[in-house]
């Protein structure tokens, strides 16, 4: 059961893992930004360019179920502890190997690996420690915060000399360590329980989680979603800056899509409560309605976004995606929940693991598009869209609203009974 803490500890949990994701979420899109003025140092091809950026998600794809067991063994407080620490020195660090591309990229991994450990190790600290009738405050905070590191870093790194950014950021992930040793309450952590296994759930064998195809059509969903989200975040002030001749005031404003996919996942979860409460949905027709909302309306977009030829309408094209984006927080991302109700955190890992592998391949495929077709983004983005496209083909014919995992058996009967 949850541990018993006073409200001012649970006050403090939440406000340090909020404070990590907020540093988190600032490491990650610096570099997307930072790599402007260091191709021009360095002179780095589009090729390299694009492997510096996915070699952060080679060592994030590692570490996301490592994450979550790793916190049961050890405890949330040293493993967050070590996560913040590996990512802190990775980023302090960066300005004094960046000459080196395969030092830098090493860099990226060990930041990448750091960072993979974050988000499972503080889903496993909040369901020890915050009690259930507090938890969706405790998430919206801790999303909000990523948002707003991502925002921050936006606005105020290109105004920064690159160098300094890194070392700003890194500084500040060091300084919230004595604050977590300091400040967590000192409950012994000693976490002997997974936080999906407390329910009293059956066992789930690992060959389930792979073995049913509305769990796939989740994970297809996610990778789906994250192929185009990986595109806008390592390579939008890129194409900004080369392509439509963006300076560095104008890079600040990548931070608006963002601001605009906070605002709107909000709105889309409140949405979607309302037509399942109110309407009467069904929940599998609102999942279905969102997911598609949120992968469909890319991809047109991301195919009209390739074809302005001026900043505003450029911010303004991918401020939508963003926006369409963000109804997926209310489809297939809350699907989890209906699937697989006690066992949520290990499909989301598994989730997470496959969708990071956009990351990996975005950065040098999109290079060699480009480059292939003589400077044009347009192959970069037509695939994004298909890629998105299939996607929300899969999930809309696959998907299921049913429970399949922890029940001693599944009826495939059932299953596609749900999903006509």
């Amino acid at each position: 059961m949850t541990r018993s803490l006073t409200s001012r500890h649970i006050k403090i949990i939440v406000s340090l893992c909020s404070a990590a994701n907020f540093i988190n979420a600032a490491d990650r899109v610096l570099m997307p930004i930072a790599i402007i003025p260091m191709t021009d140092e360095f002179g780095w091809t589009l090729h390299w360019q694009g492997w510096i950026l996915s070699s952060f998600a080679l060592g994030y794809l590692t570490s996301q179920i490592i994450g979550g067991s790793l916190a049961t063994r050890v405890g949330g407080r040293s493993v967050l502890l070590f996560a913040v620490l590996l990512w802190s020195l990775s980023t302090v660090i960066t300005p004094l190997i960046a000459h080196s591309i395969s030092g830098l990229i090493i860099c990226r991994i060990l930041l990448g690996l750091g960072e993979g450990l974050g988000l499972p190790t503080i889903f496993h600290v909040y369901a020890h420690y915050v009690p259930a009738e507090e938890r969706s405050r405790a998430f919206g905070y801790l999303i909000a915060a990523g948002g707003v590191g991502q925002t921050v870093a936006a606005v105020l790194c290109p105004h920064l000399p690159w160098r300094t950014s890194f070392i700003l950021l890194g500084l500040l992930g060091l300084a919230w360590l004595p604050l977590w040793c300091l400040l967590y309450p000192d409950t012994g952590d000693a976490e002997s329980e997974g936080f999906m296994s407390r329910s009293g759930a059956a066992k789930v064998r690992w060959a389930e989680f792979v073995s049913h195809w509305p769990l796939w059509a989740i994970y297809i969903a996610h990778f789906a979603m994250n192929w185009s989200n990986y595109i806008i975040m390592h390579w939008l002030p890129t194409y900004l800056s080369r392509t439509l001749g963006a300076n560095t005031e104008s890079i600040s404003l990548t931070a608006v899509p963002y601001i605009v996919n906070s605002f709107v996942g909000v709105a889309a979860g409140h949405l979607a409560d309302r037509l399942i409460t109110k309407k009467q949905w069904t929940v599998l027709s609102v999942r279905r309605l969102m997911t598609t909302v949120g992968l469909v309306g890319p991809a047109v977009f991301l195919l009209l976004f390739c074809a302005v030829t001026n900043l505003p309408a450029a911010l303004l094209l991918v401020s939508i995606v963003m926006g369409f984006c963000a109804f997926n927080s209310a489809g297939h991302l809350s699907n989890h929940a209906e699937v697989a109700p006690n066992h949520a955190g290990v499909t989301f890992a598994i989730s997470n693991t496959l969708a990071t592998i956009p990351g990996i391949l975005c950065g040098p495929v999109t290079a060699d598009l480009v480059t292939a077709s003589q400077g044009r983004w347009f192959p970069v983005f037509a695939l994004a869209a298909a890629v998105n496209l299939v996607g929300a083909i899969v999930y809309y014919s696959q998907s299921s609203a049913l429970q399949l995992l922890g029940l001693q058996r599944y009826s495939m009967m059932e299953s596609y009974r749900e999903r006509v």
